[in-house]
């Protein structure tokens, strides 16, 4: 009996290495925050800030930690909706793929308009609605057909823009730690920072660690997933949290009022470097948040890649371009949901899905690391170490934090819930896939 032959499917290419994984990771968390955090965070704590940026920065650490156990048992495109589904069934899964594509598309597109803004410094008629138009479609546009192309087109564009940042940002560092060789520190007024100062303050820094979930979307087109994500993942984390303290450390002490500075990075730039100094920092941000849009253009549309390919979401979005190998269609699809939600300037309840969301999946991962554990014992490249204490630490920091969010605007969370609950009733009964939805079993 002979067997009619079978029709070839494109499969993606493994194309990112470990730097380029590194790379993806910073390139997913710094994005626009940095360049206005420092205010807020003085706010709450004063001179003390910097060390409240350490503090967050260890407290990230204990999650990440999870996160790379989790994720060195994986070898296919998913991130976040693989590792918990696959730990915790189908419902929870789809919840955590619609979470999280909605708060990377709103939190993307904010920083799209964002961008505009950044060029109105250098071209004032850029925020006029024609120009921002354009400027929007040409951005998106030219970064979808870059990533279309191919998977290593993407991540070049990635390292090239972290190392411009990076650099940039770098420079204002080594420049504010020669001033105040120098001058001495300013006097602020003191702050008084209670226990609810510090929370507060802790839950707006840990979101400024947090994103690097996204670069491990794409982790079916990495070369050695499971040996680089650990390393990966602790090299961003280390990078930005000394540059994250030391900026910290520059604007309390450089600036009288850091906490009533809009722009405290520019402001700080400008005592110590004037107005090329200020000029800097505004083509750091641009810089910023280019790479921060053009990472969540390669890595989140891998999601949405994986949703469809588990059979969650439609199979078009599945589709891999036969020449290119990328998932061409989920590209095409989030640009134009990204380009559609950029129109609109203002996505104030963002901060509350994003939020909510983040805490959310957070805690499910620090969750899925003792389930794993027994379920595949062996499956794990990298292990946390200190037995289930910093799962536990994990959700402990969690639920601290959700205790600070801020849910009066909740009703599009509630909305994306409702979705992904009619998602998975139309869905449930499909059959689970075999092969790429299950992890190894040995290292």
């Amino acid at each position: 009996m002979t067997v009619p032959p079978q029709t070839q499917r494109a499969e993606l290419l493994r194309a990112i290495g470990r730097w380029t994984m590194v790379a993806l990771a910073i390139n997913s968390i710094l994005g626009s925050g940095i360049f206005g955090l420092p205010a807020p965070v003085a706010g709450f704590l004063g001179r003390l800030s910097p060390l409240a940026v350490l503090l967050a920065g260890m407290a990230m650490g204990v999650i990440i930690a999870c996160y790379a156990e989790v994720a060195s048992q994986f070898t296919e495109t998913g991130g976040t909706y693989l590792y918990l589904r696959h730990a915790f069934g189908r419902l929870i899964g789809l919840q955590v793929g619609w979470l999280t594509l909605l708060s990377r598309l709103t939190a993307v597109a904010a920083a799209v308009n964002l961008l505009v803004t950044y060029l109105a410094e250098f071209f004032a008629g850029a925020t006029h609605p024609a120009a921002r138009l354009l400027i929007i479609t040409l951005f998106i546009g030219g970064l979808t057909a870059v990533n279309c192309r191919g998977i290593g087109a993407g991540a070049l564009m990635s390292n090239a823009s972290v190392v411009a940042k990076l650099g940039a940002l770098a420079i204002v560092c080594v420049a504010g730690i020669a001033w105040l060789l120098v001058h001495p520190a300013v006097v602020s007024q003191p702050v008084a920072a209670g226990a609810d100062s510090w929370l507060k303050a802790m839950l707006l820094l840990l979101f400024a660690y947090g994103g690097y979930e996204a670069a491990l979307n794409p982790m079916g087109e990495a070369r050695n997933p499971r040996q680089d994500v650990a390393f990966a993942l602790f090299v961003a984390l280390a990078v930005l949290t000394v540059l994250y303290s030391v900026l910290q450390w520059i604007v309390v002490s450089v600036l009288a009022e850091p906490a009533a500075s809009q722009r405290p990075l520019a402001d700080a730039a400008r005592v110590m470097m004037g107005a090329p100094g200020a000029a800097l920092v505004s083509i750091g941000a641009l810089l910023s948040v280019y790479g921060y849009v053009s990472a969540n253009l390669l890595t989140t549309p891998r999601g949405m890649f994986a949703l469809a390919e588990r059979g969650d979401f439609p199979a078009l979005l599945a589709a891999v371009h036969p020449r290119w190998r990328t998932p061409y269609v989920s590209i095409v699809i989030f640009a134009l949901l990204l380009w559609a939600f950029s129109q609109f300037a203002s996505f104030s309840w963002n901060v509350t899905l994003s939020a909510v969301a983040r805490i959310l999946y957070y805690a499910g991962v620090c969750a899925a690391v003792p389930v794993l554990r027994r379920r595949q014992p062996a499956a794990a490249a990298f292990r946390a170490p200190g037995g289930l204490a910093l799962p536990f630490l994990g959700i402990g920091i969690c639920l601290a934090l959700l205790t600070r969010v801020d849910f009066s605007k909740s009703l599009i969370l509630l909305g994306t819930v409702a979705l992904a609950l009619l998602n998975w009733a139309l869905v449930r009964d499909r059959p689970e896939p075999t092969g790429p939805a299950r992890a190894p079993q040995s290292p």
